[in-house]
């Protein structure tokens, strides 16, 4: 088909093929693939197109019963019978599913038919004037070619130019005057270029709109691909590809929302890669990425063969959701993922169990009938699985069982534990050094708490923290710190300031300020020499209570610090809602950036957060490398194991505080 007039944009057009990918299309392959579209195109218009035609054919019969009464007889039957078979015809072709070329061969000969048989007989009628006058409706013939049917413009006028020369045949030879003749002559030629210049532009104009809507389809579909991109980049580890912690999260609720709905019982797995540090410390971080993708990837094609669900929940550490039915397939899942990573016998001399190579520890926790009603608790149980799976000397699975004294976080004990803990100086601080990267002094340090049972057995923060949340000890417990941190480190002048952390519970409740403020003035402690650390998550929640708390807080002069940064789903309110003196992003994004994308999350966030004009700290700084790193970058303060582990403020002081004599503390307060 000839079709002029193509936008030059057009001539290599750029559209997806079934794969997603960007490929050229030629003109050729473009009038190609719409001659494709449009065979689709009249097959299915060819239907309504030719019933149309014969009913206004056979209305026709009224006019031959007017105008030629006397073979009006023969000319409805020629009629019905064309239309008829015609008619027949199509819906056998339709029905065979014949090629469109047959079909619209029909077409083009119910016209053709359709004029030759009323053609016939009319002419033979012996009112010789109706009749020569009633010959111009042979150009109808003509024009349907053209108007009912999407023909190829080729085949158009093919049919058209048939219709024409019988009706210049019948002109010519009708006994008519010569005007008549003539005039009825230029009328068919004006008729016949009328139509076919109509069907070519009606051709031309089907072919842009295609071509519009190939483009517009093309970029539809790219549009949609990149959404799909980039929602899964938004859920993918950029080291290992496994779900990230986002999508994990949103696979747990969801397998929770199951088993509260449904009765789903499912198992949530937490693995850990034993010794982790030790292999990144003698084999370099390359290698240590090299092995959390050989790990993951062995484990991915595990979990699938199992219909679960596994992400990297952070660091070295995996997590896997599965449906299973019993303890007993959960426990033969958690030890397949324990011999499949030992059975990759990737080498690990640095260990001191003397065991050679790679292995990792499995924690399971699984819904029972009483698992509580938040979700976070499986993830607890897990974890606490995992931490006596590591205590019993690694390399081996152990599943929560709360009826087993050593597995169960004995939350009562816990609960009634913490009710003496002050009073039987069961609970202590440590302190982890804060390093300002650009002066290399320790200028700040973080307040940690310890709780140890009455037979010194330690208790992780992680299992002691929420049930004094829950039973409400986490308050007075936060005013033991807070003027613990201020006699201890602040009283003499032996830090410039140092951050303790301040559960939610503390920020709602009333008087808290107050408490504060009577606690710097019992010490003598300026408010600006204390920061507290507000943890964004879950259970964080934004309202008025916290804010005029915070509020009252600040003008004590105290410090608020925005803790984890990024591993929360309420960071950006919080940015917006509260001018904080110092964000603390969370150690994971540091440990991811081996990878180019994670280089480059970690730069955003830096972006972000400068350009809310706040101080940056990053956690997890465990190596020199990392250090230099967070120089580059320009952060303020860093914190981690490479500068120095939480300890006891006596050792604190003896260790940290003693440079710093020669660059008095209260000056820079």
């Amino acid at each position: 088909m000839a079709l002029e007039g193509v936008p030059s944009s057009w001539a290599n057009m750029k559209v997806l093929d079934q794969s997603g990918a960007r490929i050229e299309r030629s003109i050729a392959e473009l009038r190609h693939l719409f001659r494709q579209d449009a065979q689709a195109t009249r097959r299915r218009d060819a239907r309504p197109g030719l019933w149309i035609a014969v009913v206004i054919y056979w209305l026709f019969s009224f006019t031959d019963l007017l105008l030629v009464p006397d073979v009006a007889f023969q000319t409805i039957q020629a009629r019905l019978a064309v239309g008829v078979a015609a008619l027949a015809v199509l819906e056998i072709q339709l029905r065979l599913q014949a090629e469109t070329k047959w079909i619209d061969v029909t077409c083009a000969a119910a016209i053709v038919f359709g004029y030759l048989g009323w053609l016939w007989p009319t002419m033979t009628s012996a009112h010789t004037e109706s009749a020569s006058y009633y010959m111009v409706f042979g150009t109808i013939f003509m024009m349907s070619a053209n108007l009912f049917f999407t023909f190829d413009i080729k085949f158009s006028i093919v049919t058209s130019t048939f219709i024409l020369s019988v009706l210049f045949i019948v002109n010519y030879y009708f006994p008519s005057p010569d005007t008549y003749k003539l005039v009825f002559a230029n009328f068919y030629v004006s008729c016949f270029a009328f139509t076919s210049y109509v069907n070519w532009k009606l051709n031309k104009e089907r072919y842009n709109v295609f071509l519009n809507a190939l483009e517009a389809a093309t970029q539809h579909k790219e549009a949609t691909e990149r959404g799909h991109a980039l929602l899964r980049l938004s859920r993918t580890d950029p080291l290992t590809g496994l779900e990230n912690r986002r999508a994990i999260d949103e696979k747990l609720r969801q397998y929770w929302n199951d088993w509260h709905n449904s009765g789903h019982r499912f198992a949530a797995m937490l693995i850990d890669v034993d010794f982790f540090k030790g292999f990144n410390d003698f084999y370099g971080h390359q290698d240590g990425d090299r092995c959390l993708v050989i790990v993951a990837s062995a484990l991915a094609d595990l979990v699938k063969q199992h219909n679960g669900s596994i992400g990297r929940y952070g660091g070295e550490e995996f997590i896997v959701l599965s449906r299973l039915p019993d303890d007993e397939q959960t426990m033969a899942l958690a030890d397949a993922i324990r011999a499949t990573v030992e059975g990759l016998a990737l080498p690990h001399d640095q260990r001191k169990d003397g065991t050679p190579v790679v292995t990792v520890s499995v924690g399971v926790g699984v819904t029972r009938e009483h698992s509580g009603a938040k979700l976070e608790r499986i993830i607890h149980e897990a974890d606490r699985a995992l931490y006596l799976a590591k205590a019993s000397g690694r390399n081996c699975v152990w599943l929560f069982d709360p009826c087993d004294p050593q597995s169960s976080d004995e939350r009562e004990n816990i609960a009634a534990l913490l009710k003496i803990a002050i009073s039987q100086s069961l609970v202590s601080l440590v302190y982890q050094p804060i390093q300002n990267i650009a002066s290399g002094r320790i200028e700040a340090a973080e307040a940690l708490m310890r709780l140890k049972m009455l037979d010194g057995t330690p208790i992780p923060p992680n299992v002691f923290i929420p049930v004094a949340e829950q039973t409400g000890a986490i308050l007075k417990l936060g005013r033991w710190a807070i003027k613990t941190v201020c006699t201890e480190l602040l009283a003499h002048d032996h830090l410039a300031v140092v951050s303790v952390n301040v559960s939610p519970i503390q920020l709602k409740a009333p008087g808290f300020a107050a408490s504060v403020a009577a606690i710097l003035a019992e010490t003598g402690v300026s408010g600006s020499r204390l920061a507290f650390e507000i943890t964004e998550g879950l259970e964080m929640e934004i309202h008025s209570d916290v804010l005029r708390c915070i509020a009252d807080l600040r003008r004590l002069g105290i410090r608020i610090w925005l803790d984890d940064f990024g591993t929360g789903f309420a960071g950006l309110s919080w940015l917006r809602l509260i001018e904080f003196d110092l964000v603390k992003i969370d150690r994971s994004f540091l440990h991811d950036c081996g990878s180019p994308k994670g280089k480059m999350m970690l730069q955003d966030i830096i972006s972000l957060i400068r350009n809310r004009g706040h101080s940056i700290l990053i956690e997890g700084v465990e190596t020199n490398e990392q250090k230099t790193f967070a120089r580059e970058l320009g952060i303020d303060m860093v914190q981690g194991f490479d500068i120095g582990r939480p300890v006891p403020a006596a050792e604190f002081l003896s260790r940290w505080t003693a440079c710093e004599r020669i660059f008095p503390i209260a000056k820079r307060a």
